[in-house]
């Protein structure tokens, strides 16, 4: 069949990590269109709906990204009207970035969107299915791999 990839590929673990990734970022990127949000910028409004204030520097280490990206990604949130910036009263050196309103109810729908389009992508596997995919993605990026 025309669309489908060679067999030589498919045994290969990187393949399928890779194209599976990429088909589930479209699909969740359909869902979140109507919020204005891709799925990075809904993983910072995520991090920053913590129970307490996060400084950009935190919020950075947190998602794993650069200080400078995590700038852009604060600076295009706070456009969009999703968070707000201000110094932090103990380092005045820090910015703190907390979530507007209009940023915690975007954050709510946004993230029932994207846990439908998750649903939707795995319901080949089951539900059970579903949650060992899950499980075992979890503890393979979680596994000590320092020997």
């Amino acid at each position: 069949m025309a669309g489908e990839p060679p067999d030589v590929l498919t045994g290969r673990l990187g393949y399928l990590l890779k194209h599976t990734q990429l088909a589930l970022t479209a699909a969740v990127a359909r869902a979140l269109e109507p919020f204005g949000l891709d799925g990075r910028e809904l993983a910072v409004l995520a991090v920053l709906a913590a129970e307490y204030p996060l400084s950009q520097l935190a919020a950075a280490e947190r998602l794993g990204v650069d200080r400078t990206t995590m700038v852009a990604l604060v600076d295009v949130l706070e456009d969009k009207g999703f968070v707000e910036r201000r110094r932090s009263q103990e380092d005045r050196r820090k910015n703190i970035v907390e979530l507007t309103g209009l940023g915690r109810e975007t954050l709510d729908k946004a993230e029932r969107a994207r846990g439908d389009a998750e649903r939707e992508f795995l319901a080949p596997l089951g539900k059970a299915g579903a949650d060992r995919l899950v499980g075992d993605l979890r503890a393979l990026l979680t596994a000590d791999r320092r020997s």
